[in-house]
């Protein structure tokens, strides 16, 4: 493994010593959260995902033993006599639920309750529901424990009351869960990403309290800088805001209302050597501060701790990235349930 933690490669999977606990994930995209666990020691062993794209992505790159591609209300249903027997013994229930209908950008509340299309090609889907979906399958499977990650906006203003019934439910199964606000950037990640963890433990096995604590160094972009992606149109309206720029504007929203009057342009981001790179999210860009062009691939990859050799396939590499748990963040989650809870049931 390279001497940064964020820079590897599947292979070095291979030399990773096995703790012997069994996780099965679902909403599983492009496999974010599997390489965190895998990275912790874990034997990852199956999925659910919608998207076949994804689950395209996926197989290529874990050859799962039991991938189911359906949603995951499908799955659901289910007789358990026609699952695989290990899926009733699993440690690990994992699980992100998407969060765009939670999402701080926008009038989220108006999207709640209604149906939508995720993603082009996919089944029409009430998100707000999806949640609910996953405990079901938390009761369903009966895990040690389970685990879903979400965004930040999730336990902000109306959504609370949301949060509550999922809380409720959790009780409701049999579980008692734990809220953790996590900032990637603290976990070895080089970027600000915060995102809300759920970490529910089966209440029979009477485990204590999780704790997590993570303070690692923050990671500035200059440390992971690669390449170059692609030059900003020089007849385009963002080259002519980049012309504009100041050092105190983090994103061209920024740069538009102060040079036009307009907030708009906002998910385009100014990315700055000595800076710790915002959250990369699907929808979001990155502009060099100091030269007219997009970041890299590479540059993308590593942000979000994948792997170099990882196979994209025919998808786009920020869609997959962005869509996904970077997995050096999962993986410290994932190290600390297996040292504060499953060797303690030994």
């Amino acid at each position: 493994m390279s001497q940064h933690e964020y820079i590897w490669s599947l292979n070095d999977l291979q030399r990773v010593p096995k703790n012997g606990r069994k996780v099965f994930t679902t909403f599983s995209c492009g496999g974010g959260s599997t390489m965190g666990y895998k990275l912790a020691g874990y034997d990852v062993i199956g999925n659910v995902e919608i998207d076949p794209q994804m689950m395209a992505i996926y197989r290529a790159n874990h050859n799962p033993r039991f991938p189911f591609l359906m949603p995951i209300q499908q799955f659901k249903t289910i007789p358990d006599s026609d699952l695989p027997s290990e899926l009733f013994d699993l440690d690990i229930l994992d699980g992100s639920p998407p969060c765009s209908v939670f999402s701080t950008a926008g009038k989220r509340e108006e999207k709640w309750g209604g149906e939508f299309h995720f993603r082009e090609g996919q089944a029409k889907q009430r998100l707000d529901d999806l949640f609910f979906d996953y405990l079901d399958v938390v009761e369903k499977l009966r895990p040690k424990v389970a685990v879903a990650e979400n965004v930040k906006g999730m336990i902000l203003g109306n959504a609370k009351g949301y949060v509550k019934l999922v809380i409720e439910r959790f009780n409701e199964i049999g579980y008692d869960v734990q809220l953790f606000i996590l900032n990637a950037a603290t976990m070895g990640v080089p970027q600000k990403r915060e995102r809300v963890f759920f970490v529910a433990r089966r209440r029979d096995l009477c485990l204590p309290k999780l704790v997590l604590n993570f303070n690692e160094r923050p990671i500035l972009y200059s440390e992971f800088r690669s390449g170059r992606g692609r030059p900003l149109d020089r007849g385009g309206k963002t080259y002519q805001r980049w012309l504009k720029r100041r050092p105190i504007d983090r994103d061209f929203g920024d740069i538009g209302q102060r040079e036009e009057g307009k907030d708009s342009n906002f998910n385009t981001i100014l990315i700055k050597d000595h800076k710790v790179a915002n959250t990369l999210a699907s929808n979001s860009w990155f502009v060099r501060y100091d030269e007219p062009y997009f970041i890299s691939e590479q540059d993308i990859i590593r942000m979000q701790t994948f792997p170099q050799d990882y196979d994209f396939l025919d998808a786009d590499v920020q869609y997959v990235c962005g869509m996904s748990v970077p997995p050096v963040m999962m993986k410290r989650i994932a190290q600390q349930i297996d040292a504060q809870w499953f060797s303690k049931l030994q």
